[in-house]
């Protein structure tokens, strides 16, 4: 008698335990849900409040004690509930695993539960078997859901799989237990009783582990798309960037450009050309401003043709251009310069020849980046003097 008495103590305060648990978690991913604005999570918004209802009809067929005939529809009730919770849980998976359950889907899942549910229904005939077939049925299904993690593996999968598989060896372990007892009429031990009268509460720790998989989920897979749109964000900024320092006609580097590029080279030291175009304006007049941009064009490949790779092309203002070379001594400089003249001889029959001034300057670590492009400009000045 006080075994029983023991029993039902404990029964009475796992099941309190269990829905005061499951009523705290279908809030909570109501909020959850509420807060992130994720399609993925509706899935496990109605799970969790499904098995609250689960419990929930569980209990109150308890306290009403109705008469037998209310047995049929509230087992049926209340394995849709448990079942669809199992279901919906693993399409929230596989929505975070990047699948997309349609209504479909979800039709023909809930329509083949419904039928399971009426048969539980009509030919489960005692609270006893119910809980067998039942016990059985959740831990197929939680056993089921843990595969199907570990084959999409969604963010944060290890977690989830962890309280499927928890979830689905306490929920075959009871089944098992009870289908011998039902079939084979074996009564539980007093520890063997005490424990399955205080199951629900180990189920409960096991649906901790679930929601703490699904909240896991949920945070990872919003810092992969953060991280994602923070690198595309970085792209983006570095390409706007690019087009903002380059000139539009030409494609070399822009005078906006320059301050950083004279900054960079400073350090190692650089040489500093200043090129202008002789007698630009009387090609405008003559030819017109599209031939014009054209003697521009072929003037910036031209510089960046006689130039090294890692030499800047800059262009400075209208017909003005300058280049900063690093490490460039004066007989290669020279090269440079006649190299820039070899390539402007070879030009279409209808173009104006393309003439220059250049002057130069040399920058280093104590020298104003400025004061040597000033200096370059004076020397070209003094070029196209003589």
């Amino acid at each position: 008698m006080g075994g029983v008495r023991l029993e039902l103590l404990l029964w009475r305060w796992s099941t309190l335990v269990q829905i005061t648990s499951d009523l705290m978690i279908a809030v909570f991913f109501v909020a959850l849900a509420r807060s992130v604005g994720r399609r993925e999570l509706n899935d496990w918004v109605v799970a969790w409040a499904l098995n609250f209802a689960a419990l929930a009809i569980t209990i109150a067929y308890w306290l009403l004690q109705p008469s037998a005939a209310w047995f049929p529809l509230t087992a049926g009730t209340y394995t849709l509930a448990k079942n669809l919770f199992i279901a919906l849980l693993a399409s929230g998976v596989i929505r975070f695993s990047g699948g997309q359950p349609t209504r479909l889907h979800h039709a023909l899942v809930g329509s083949a539960l419904v039928l399971f549910s009426v048969g539980i229904g009509l030919f489960v005939p005692s609270i006893d078997v119910l809980g067998a077939v039942e016990s059985l049925t959740i831990g197929l299904g939680f056993a089921v859901g843990t595969f199907v993690i570990l084959a999409l593996k969604p963010p944060a999968w290890g977690w989830l799989a962890a309280g499927f598989a928890v979830r689905a060896l306490l929920a075959l372990g009871e089944g098992t237990v009870f289908t011998m007892q039902v079939a084979l009429g074996t009564k539980f031990s007093p520890t063997v009783g005490a424990f399955f009268a205080a199951h629900s509460s180990f189920d409960t720790g096991a649906e901790w582990i679930v929601v703490l998989g699904c909240v896991l989920t949920v945070y990872r897979t919003i810092q992969q798309e953060l991280t994602l749109s923070n690198a595309e964000l970085r792209a983006a900024q570095t390409e706007l960037q690019a087009l903002l320092d380059r000139d539009q006609l030409t494609g070399v580097f822009n005078r906006r450009a320059l301050p950083a590029i004279l900054r960079e080279s400073q350090a190692a030291g650089a040489t500093v050309l200043f090129f202008d175009l002789d007698e630009f304006k009387k090609i405008n007049d003559t030819y017109g401003h599209q031939a014009g941009d054209e003697c521009l064009k072929r003037f910036a490949q031209a510089l960046q043709a006689s130039f090294r790779s890692g030499d800047f092309v800059v262009r400075y203002a209208g017909d003005e251009f300058v280049v900063v070379a690093a490490a460039l001594g004066a007989d290669e400089r020279r090269a440079c310069i006649e190299t820039v003249r070899g390539h402007l001889r070879f030009r279409p029959t209808d173009s104006p020849h393309i003439a220059f001034s250049v002057g130069h300057a040399q920058l280093g670590l104590d020298v104003d980046p400025d004061a040597t492009l000033r200096a370059a400009d004076e020397a070209m000045y003094r070029d196209k003097a003589a």
